[in-house]
């Protein structure tokens, strides 16, 4: 599957260097990016990263569109520099005449969110409660100490905790 991914972002750039009349340094490709991001541009490292569950559940369009923005912000970032915004006209300009693709800023791919834990906290003045990622329940458990805004009081934990 990354084969096809790959392919694609050749076939982007030989648009842009046919279009544009010069040669494009090619990124690094990975493909461990995960949540709900489809792909992410890093310009300064040259590297592309693509979500391949998004990938495999919207195969066409992840191709055609989410490929060519990606590109299109590398070529950018070639082009124009830095300081160019990151779905700025420059970056439109690139969507629209190299690969003739409306330049929609976000995707609209269904994205299934997986279910987190979370450590219920209280402090002394509150009845409500404070839920803790696993992430910071663990630094609790490492000695660090978490405070009320309001009563300054240590949050504590209730010993419960849900799936959210």
């Amino acid at each position: 599957m990354p084969d096809q991914i790959q392919r694609r972002v050749e076939e982007c750039y030989l648009q842009a260097e046919a279009f544009f009349k010069q040669p494009f340094p090619r990124p690094q490709v990975c493909f461990k990016l995960r949540g709900q991001k489809a792909g992410v541009a890093h310009l300064s490292e040259n590297k592309l990263r693509f979500n391949l569950q998004l990938y495999r559940a919207n195969l066409d369009d992840f191709l055609r569109q989410t490929v060519a923005h990606e590109v299109a912000h590398m070529v950018a970032h070639h082009l124009f520099g830095p300081r160019i915004q990151p779905h700025g006209e420059e970056w439109q300009l690139i969507m629209r005449g190299v690969y003739e693709l409306p330049p929609h800023r976000c995707h609209s791919y269904a994205v299934e969110r997986r279910q987190v834990s979370r450590f219920i906290y209280r402090c002394a003045c509150e009845p409500g409660e404070f839920p803790f990622s696993a992430q910071r329940h663990a630094l609790v458990a490492k000695g660090r100490r978490y405070y009320c805004r309001r009563c300054k009081a240590t949050l504590s934990f209730t010993g419960e905790h849900r799936l959210e």
